[in-house]
């Protein structure tokens, strides 16, 4: 029951009718001001969410543990009990994708900090910034500055050292878009790319002269994170329609699909949150050995989970006997999994050529 006070005036703002008792008897709505202020809207938008009552928990328990029970539940007809499919896809992923995000920026400030020294903070030089060669190194060996020991080892370093310098997040064997664009003119026709592959090239070597290495992979991934939702919005009537198909048409409808989807991705989201945060409290809690032990367990079970999730579901929902469910969910999940992975590297090809 809402505590907010009642307005003197009897008359509902919204259709005029008289309001003898707290709702309106005629279109349903409270009596109360139409003024709130920011916490109010910040409440209320959680509490039409999540309505703060034992629906959300028990909802939370459900999908969590019950698989398909939330869905065969919300099918019957039992909608009050338990929080409306739509709106829990909608809060678990907006909890879900801000929750990742806050926390990967959080990471992310911390390591802009470290690199931040102060003057009088000691800074230890790498190898390369002190333009040490093998042939100085032959010459201190020489010498007898050192043994013929060590100056293996130090060559050993060094060579490594120039391995890791050189790596790049993509080498396509060009340098510039200068260079392409010259082979692409006067080089023979072996030597020459496709248009696709020159479009791809011309993006992606114009992104390289732009940013280093480290600043590719940040925008990178701040990029695939931010759009992720997206995609995985996108994608949830993909899955219902693979649903769909293999399925009885006349006593499924498409609708039912969709349920048991937003059921199912709400599910995994909610799984990858909490496996997120297992991750991040364990190391906080020491490094002892049954501490690891615990921590490896409890991932160890949510991936399991995860994975083992969809056939009880499936079978529990769709009533099939035992092996039909089987060779039905397998597929589907194995029809999901290349058509996910396909649009992943769509998906990681687009986010790559439009970085700026």
């Amino acid at each position: 029951m809402s505590k907010e006070k009642l307005r003197i005036d009897k008359t509902c703002l919204n259709c005029n009718y008289v309001v003898d008792e707290r709702y309106c008897p005629h279109c349903g709505q409270e009596n109360t001001l139409s003024r709130k202020t920011f916490h109010h809207l910040f409440i209320h938008f959680f509490e039409d969410l999540t309505h703060y009552d034992n629906a959300f928990w028990r909802t939370i328990f459900y999908l969590f543990f019950k698989p398909a029970s939330l869905t065969k539940a919300y099918m019957a007809g039992k909608r009050l009990s338990f929080l409306a499919p739509i709106r829990l896809y909608i809060f678990v992923s907006f909890i879900t994708f801000l929750l990742l995000s806050l926390f990967s920026n959080e990471t992310t400030l911390v390591k802009n900090t470290l690199k931040k020294t102060n003057k009088n903070e000691l800074i230890i030089p790498t190898i390369d910034s002190l333009h040490i060669e093998e042939k100085s190194v032959d010459g201190l060996t020489k010498v007898g500055i050192l043994s013929q020991q060590n100056n293996d080892t130090i060559k050993k370093i060094l060579q490594q050292t120039k391995i890791i310098d050189k790596k790049e997040v993509a080498d396509f064997g060009y340098k510039s878009v200068n260079e392409l664009d010259s082979i692409q003119k006067n080089a023979n026709e072996k030597l020459k790319v496709s248009s696709t592959e020159y479009w791809f090239l011309k993006k992606w070597l114009a992104i390289k002269e732009d940013n280093s290495n480290e600043q590719i992979i940040e925008k990178f991934t701040t990029s695939f994170s931010h759009n992720l939702p997206k995609v995985l919005f996108m994608y949830m009537p993909v899955f219902a329609f693979l649903l769909w198909l293999f399925h009885d048409k006349k006593r499924w409808y498409y609708f039912d699909h969709g349920i048991f989807t937003l059921h199912y991705f709400s599910f995994l989201l909610l799984l990858i949150l909490t496996l997120f945060f297992v991750d991040k409290l364990f190391p906080l809690l020491g490094k002892d050995p049954i501490l690891k032990w615990t921590h490896f367990s409890i991932k160890s079970i949510g991936i399991f989970w995860m994975i083992y999730y969809f056939f009880p579901a499936h079978r529990r929902f769709y009533g099939d006997q035992f092996f039909t469910s089987l060779f039905k969910s397998g597929f589907i999940i194995l029809i999901n999994l290349v058509i996910i992975s396909l649009l992943i590297i769509l998906f990681a090809l687009y986010t790559f050529t439009n970085l700026s």
